[in-house]
């Protein structure tokens, strides 16, 4: 999946900052931000800009990508923005497997005010399983097996099943070369 990464906020050198006339502070936008549902169609990683003039109410529609970052979610909330005020900030997108805290996100060569963020980069949200008895004619010998998958919108269910099939398989064949090995 991928993932906000970092951000830079014109003005801003740490977490704990607020924006002139900006409603929430850096905080609070940094965990909006956090809930942005990216699609990153290459690996490498990529810049994405947020210029905005108030008054407003700010969501991920607001954010600027390029044919290469798709912002699936695009009515999320970012932050309220005042009359007079202006707002520009500037995310990396990469992607990855997993989570990676923000710590392990910091670059050392990064510009001043450049502020590591958390990244979830797991599009599936919460998946359910059910086995219940099936069966096919006479016989009643076998398992139904029911698989629920929700996603954040940037993968289909059945493209994250079949991955998460494949990561399983790569996972596991280690164990048959164990047994190549014993031979």
């Amino acid at each position: 999946g991928a993932a906000v990464t970092s951000i830079k906020i014109d003005g801003v050198l740490h977490e704990f900052d607020t924006v002139p006339g900006v409603r929430e502070d850096v905080m609070q936008i940094i965990l909006n931000v956090k809930g942005l549902a990216v699609k990153s169609y290459v690996e490498d990683e990529k810049i994405i800009e947020l210029d905005v003039q108030g008054p407003a109410e700010v969501t991920a529609g607001d954010i600027l990508t390029d044919s290469d970052v798709e912002i699936v979610n695009s009515d999320h909330y970012l932050f309220t923005i005042a009359e007079g005020a202006s707002f520009k900030a500037s995310m990396t997108v990469a992607t990855n497997r997993g989570y990676v805290a923000a710590e392990g996100n910091k670059k050392d060569d990064a510009p001043v005010g450049t502020l590591a963020v958390d990244s979830i980069y797991t599009p599936v949200k919460k998946v359910n399983y059910q086995v219940e008895p099936a069966r096919v004619g006479s016989n009643d010998g076998f398992d139904k097996l029911t698989i629920e998958i929700m996603t954040n919108g940037t993968i289909i269910p059945e493209d994250a099943l079949g991955l998460s099939a494949r990561v399983l398989i790569e996972h596991l064949n280690l164990f048959t070369d164990l047994t190549e090995v014993a031979k």
